[in-house]
């Protein structure tokens, strides 16, 4: 579903030439729920922007869904982007003068979905994250946990293949990171195919995939946890 093969990324200023990520190779099959792990500036945001096609890459190629994204215009990417992707970030985004429903609906209005539509897909998915009963209410009448639940209902509105997920337990108490983390395996079952970038080593070895970043390449974890409950290390690059 996602294939990046040599897939560089430099940020060049005046004086410092510097490489986010280098012959970055990863290939996610459809289904898949992948835990990106890395210390800070090892090139976990940069590859997720790259993914969710936010900013460009300097080389390589990135296929999307059988799309080569690197011959994408701006606008194609945007539409790719709005078809195929959807966002879960650590800091909710919610707008706080909008109630629950309406913060689900933004981004169905922008993509010119039609009323009735808009108002199955957001009582659908308001349901799925077990705040149905709650859509008049304002986001600061939540707690944190509720309101990435919003956040990742927004996310489900749109009907993404992919979900893209950076920190989303990151503002979250134990308690809360563990119902969000049980919320997304339950949409990854449904079918959906899940990215998620994470400094929780717990939340991570939830995930049935493991990927280290460190240096901006794919290091050398993949975790899979067998039925048993051992778990196999494999070098997959770097």
């Amino acid at each position: 579903m996602l294939t990046m093969k040599n897939v560089s990324k430099v940020y060049q200023t005046e004086m410092v030439q510097t490489h986010a990520l280098r012959d970055f190779d990863l290939e996610v099959k459809e289904g898949e729920f992948i835990a990106v792990t890395g210390p800070s500036g090892s090139g976990k945001t940069t590859f997720l922007n790259i993914a969710g096609m936010l900013e460009p890459y300097t080389s390589g190629e990135y296929m999307l869904d059988d799309v080569n994204v690197g011959g994408l215009s701006d606008n194609q990417r945007a539409d790719l982007r709005n078809q195929k992707i959807g966002f879960i970030f650590q800091g909710f985004n919610l707008i706080p003068d909008l109630n629950l429903y309406e913060n689900v609906e933004v981004p169905l209005r922008y993509r010119g979905i039609k009323a009735a539509e808009r108002k199955k897909r957001i009582e659908s998915c308001l349901e799925q994250v077990g705040l149905g009963s709650r859509a008049k209410h304002l986001p600061q009448q939540l707690s944190g946990g509720q309101q990435q639940r919003v956040a990742i209902a927004r996310a489900l509105a749109g009907e993404p293949r992919f979900l893209l997920a950076d920190e989303p337990t990151g503002n979250l108490d134990s308690l809360m990171a563990r119902q969000v983390m049980e919320l997304l395996e339950q949409i990854n079952r449904d079918g959906a195919t899940i990215v998620m970038v994470t400094h929780d080593p717990e939340l991570a070895r939830r995930a049935p995939r493991n990927i280290q970043i460190v240096d901006g390449q794919v290091a050398d974890l993949t975790l899979y946890q067998g039925v048993s409950g051992q778990t196999d290390r494999q070098v997959v690059g770097g």
